[in-house]
């Protein structure tokens, strides 16, 4: 197991009992006028590409278009029926083949159960050294037994990062999915919350951690993938709003043993 190095910027947040839990609204309609979203920084605009049009993955892409980032967003039904969000965000419907085509950075937010059907070479046309975000969580009730979890004792991410053929950088999967357009807030501020994020690859972790802050929300560094079990459904800080120093804790007293709830 890797060590924890469990350090921040800034402050802390978490969110859900069951991860993408909030009904999409516009993020103009839903912000709150008290605690603006962070400026638009554009000699930082990235090309992103997300997987996954549901709860996190829309508002995902409502919050990054605000940013001023060029949001390429695919589903598993086809880019016609991304039509209203792509009206709302202007975002670009795509293919899930289109959507890393170039991308500094690929969301993949699918069921797990979906992540070993997508397109074999996905990442391939992506840019040099993109960084790939995976928001999954294993529930076996609707993802039904995986054997690499279960069986081989794989973390969640470190699953999906084999079945990607790509390693990727764990974030969003305990996030409530309204509070990614509700909770934003200044860095400084008293009730900015963060983010546990883990990985194996510093360099693409550091990206996540900046395009989360650009956000309005603090990180914490939970680790590499094998410590990512930390934060997967059933811990402490899974489902958690908190500050840094109560995300840093949660992790700390997390345990690898899986509930029965999160078990096939």
């Amino acid at each position: 197991m890797s060590s924890l190095d469990l350090t921040h910027s800034g402050k802390v947040r978490n969110s859900p009992i069951r991860p993408g839990v909030g009904t999409p609204r516009r993020y103009a309609q839903q912000h709150s006028r008290s605690h603006p979203p962070p400026p638009s920084k554009g000699e930082q605009d990235m090309k992103i590409g997300i997987i996954g049009a549901g709860n996190i993955g829309g508002n995902l892409t409502r919050r990054l278009t605000a940013l001023g980032h060029d949001v390429q967003v695919a589903n598993s039904r086809g880019p016609q029926t991304l039509s209203a969000l792509a009206e709302e965000t202007g975002a670009t419907p795509v293919t899930v083949e289109e959507a890393p085509r170039d991308a500094e950075i690929v969301v993949v937010t699918v069921p797990l159960k979906a992540v070993p059907d997508l397109p074999s070479g996905l990442l391939d046309g992506a840019a040099d050294r993109v960084t790939v975000i995976d928001t999954g969580n294993y529930y076996p009730q609707r993802d039904g037994r995986i054997a690499g979890i279960e069986d081989e004792g794989l973390t969640e991410s470190r699953w999906t990062a084999r079945n990607l053929g790509h390693t990727v950088v764990k974030a969003f999967n305990g996030t409530y999915a309204q509070d990614i357009l509700d909770r934003a807030r200044p860095a400084g501020a008293p009730d900015r919350i963060a983010l546990p994020v883990a990985g194996d690859d510093a360099a693409a972790k550091q990206v996540v951690r900046a395009l989360i802050e650009e956000l309005g929300f603090d990180t914490v560094d939970a680790g590499g993938l094998d410590d990512s079990w930390r934060q997967q459904p059933g811990t402490p800080v899974y489902g958690l709003r908190a500050d840094v120093e109560g995300v840093r804790k949660a992790l700390a007293e997390a345990s690898p043993e899986r509930g029965p709830d999160f078990t096939a």
